[in-house]
């Protein structure tokens, strides 16, 4: 089991920077007027200012989770196969097709060995370009091939810089999204103070560095900054066409590298269509908008050799029509992402479920209701009272702009009323509103969701605090409101939060900089230095999906089954293999196993005799239960349910009995893993 374990040591002020709109000395289109040169000199200067501050910011932030993960591992010390090893579940997966990559003969090579991949799952060739989203391992590869660094680089190296990399990119993305929406970079300034103080809810990626939410999220926060400015009015015909080519790009680049990114994508869509409905944003742009989703999708369908799953999405169901998805759907037969709905209706109480697939979901804490702790967390900083806060507000004025731009009332009271909320909700500031609220439903559904969530709350909390609108609509509710008021308040207390941040966090991150430990798994290693040294190039090894992946890193053997769990087939195939696990006769796992082509198989304890989950959502009691037997311990079980004939295979086998020991002989153990080899029967 892998464990962290302490290391052992050998020997100002800003100016106000509104929006356009607000400027005196700003005409409708966003030029300067004659005759104030000095205000554009000042706002030039406070932009630099501003983009440096950005820059700097998203750079520290880079060298902040690179330290890190190099304190909490002694990543630069371990060895190799340790270092792989650190990659854990699917993250060691899609690491091994950039190690493949990089040690094929050639680039040629390497991609047909993608394309024609017979190593992934045992006694099948797939298509590892078709089936997973990892065109960024192959692109990182070839880049790392042909750039001279070989010598100074090693490339494992060269893999988790670009990630840490990308961290910079996320930083500056939420920066200047905030910034356009408060038309200061104070704004800015704290969003990203508030990403990297609240960093345990905002991110994962020092410990789950290939994970591929970590390369997609650096990408949608880029093209929700390009939304938020494409949302603008005002713009100019080569600005609104340079920044749809930069939604286009990141909408690409994000559907590209993670598999979820159409369902993502669908809440955004789902966005775009309630804002339009109550004309809160332009038709023009949201139809653009629309177009660019799908064709970045049917692009990435391409590329991924017209991946079925994509091309029956419900985005593009969505935005297509209703009527010829449906029919699109029906066509292609879809079953890759029927687990995910299978999970979900089971999640909201439509209907209890013996499905394993579905049950293996909703028994894992990433995918269960958001931790009340992490508003406790979220509220250290301040963060969570302020995102509640601006809510609030920016809700109530929404609410009122849509009655508004609905309601065909002619009280000129009422229009009164109304028309002092028009400019608390421009269509930049709506599309936000409704992305957070949405994304805060699905945060609050799937705990793995957060981190899409978390960091959009650091952008929609400082904007609130630095607006002239928020405040302004703040004041006038309590009848305090002022120019000059607003002016105060709207860079006090963000400079006051900030403070406060610096104060309180600062020596803990600090410590945390200084805090020294290192990667200790040795059973691990001993299996994988075994498996190397003992077994066949050509061997074919079965266990849990999240072990596998890690074989196939370290020691490039075949499996039976890995965690990339978006194919029906392999979501079988693992059911079947995991019957190891299971009240079966040593005669039907065998049989299984033999159908698979297996070699070896590895059992592990921590499986075994499992007791992180509570009696229920142990493997192996969704094993029990999907195959009709009862549970094992004390409670409760289905009528229905009955007594196995055999004992749990995982534990008769140890007693090498000769039932089992004609099919099965142990070739290594140790504390944590056992391995048998299986005999091969005429």
């Amino acid at each position: 089991m892998t464990t962290i374990r302490q290391r052992r040591v050998e020997k100002g002020t800003e100016a106000a920077e509104d929006q356009p709109s607000e400027e005196k000395n700003v005409k409708p289109d966003g030029k300067i007027l004659p005759g104030h040169t000095g205000g554009k000199l000042w706002s030039i200067l406070s932009i630099t200012v501003g983009g440096i501050v950005a820059i700097s910011l998203g750079l520290l932030t880079s060298v902040y989770v690179a330290t890190l993960h190099e304190n909490d591992l002694w990543f630069s010390n371990i060895k190799e196969v340790e270092r792989e090893i650190s990659f854990r579940t699917e993250c060691g997966l899609y690491y091994s097709y950039y190690k493949e990559m990089i040690q094929a003969a050639s680039i040629q090579q390497g991609l047909h060995g993608l394309v024609y991949d017979n190593k992934t799952e045992s006694v099948r060739t797939i298509n590892i370009l078709e089936r997973m989203n990892i065109y960024q391992e192959v692109f990182l590869s070839i880049l790392y091939r042909i750039l001279p660094i070989q010598q100074y680089l090693e490339p494992v190296y060269f893999y988790i810089y670009t990630l840490f990399g990308l961290q910079a990119v996320y930083v500056i993305a939420l920066y200047v999204t905030s910034w356009l929406l408060s038309g200061t970079w104070l704004s800015g300034l704290l969003a990203a103070c508030w990403y990297i103080t609240n960093r345990i809810d905002t991110t994962r990626v020092e410990f789950t560095i290939p994970l591929r939410e970590n390369w997609a999220l650096p990408f949608f926060a880029v093209q929700i900054a390009a939304i938020t400015y494409l949302l603008r009015t005002h713009l100019r015909p080569v600005q609104e066409r340079l920044t749809l080519m930069v939604v286009f790009i990141a909408t690409f680049l994000f559907s590209l590298t993670w598999q979820f990114n159409q369902f993502m994508m669908l809440i955004q869509a789902l966005a775009l269509f309630i804002l339009d409905c109550v004309d809160m944003l332009p038709t023009a742009k949201v139809t653009w908008l629309y177009i660019i989703q799908i064709s970045g999708l049917l692009l990435v369908c391409v590329l991924q050799f017209f991946n079925s799953m994509i091309l029956g999405s419900l985005l593009i169901s969505f935005n297509a029509s209703v009527l010829i998805a449906r029919t699109v759907q029906k066509i292609l037969n879809l079953e890759s992402d029927e687990h995910i709905f299978k999970f979900l209706k089971a999640k909201f109480g439509f209907g209890a479920t013996r499905d394993f697939d579905a049950n293996l979901y909703l028994c894992e804490e990433a995918f269960g209701l958001l931790p009340l702790n992490t508003f406790s967390r979220l509220s250290d900083t301040l963060l969570f009272y302020v995102y509640v806060f601006v809510l609030f507000f920016m809700t109530i004025a929404a609410v009122i702009v849509a009655f508004r731009n609905l309601s065909d009332s002619n009280q000129v009271q009422f229009m009164a009323k109304m028309e002092e909320c028009t400019i608390t909700l421009k269509p930049d500031a709506a599309y936000n509103l409704i992305h957070t609220v949405l994304f805060g439903c699905l945060a609050l559904s799937t705990m793995r969701m957060k981190y899409l969530w978390t960091s959009h709350m650091c952008v929609f909390a400082s904007f609130g605090l630095c607006s002239t609108e928020v405040w302004k609509l703040t004041l006038r509710c309590i009848h305090l409101y002022t120019s000059q008021r607003t002016h105060m308040i709207k860079y006090s207390i963000p400079i006051i939060t900030l403070l406060y941040i610096s104060y309180k966090f600062w020596p803990g991150i600090m410590d945390e900089l200084s805090e020294l430990r290192e990667f200790y798994d040795p059973d691990t290693v001993e299996l994988m230095n075994w498996i190397k040294s003992n077994t066949p190039n050509t061997a074919v090894f079965a266990g849990s999906m999240q072990l596998l992946a890690g074989v196939k890193l370290c020691t490039g053997r075949t499996l039976t089954n890995h965690p990339h769990y978006e194919d029906k087939n392999l979501r079988e195939r693992t059911k079947q293999i995991y019957q190891i696990y299971a009240k079966r006769s040593p005669e039907d796992v065998y049989r299984i196993l033999r159908s698979f082509g297996t070699d070896y198989v590895i059992l592990e304890d921590s499986i075994c005799y499992e007791r992180r989950h509570s009696r229920g959502c142990r493997l192996r009691d969704l094993l029990d239960v999907a195959n009709g037997h009862v549970m094992d311990g004390l409670g409760e079980n289905e009528p229905d349910l009955k007594p196995s004939l055999y004992p749990r295979f995982c534990e008769e086998i140890k007693k090498n009995l000769p039932s089992y020991t004609i099919h099965f002989t142990r070739v290594f153990q140790n504390k944590t893993f056992h391995v048998y080899k299986l005999a091969k029967h005429k």
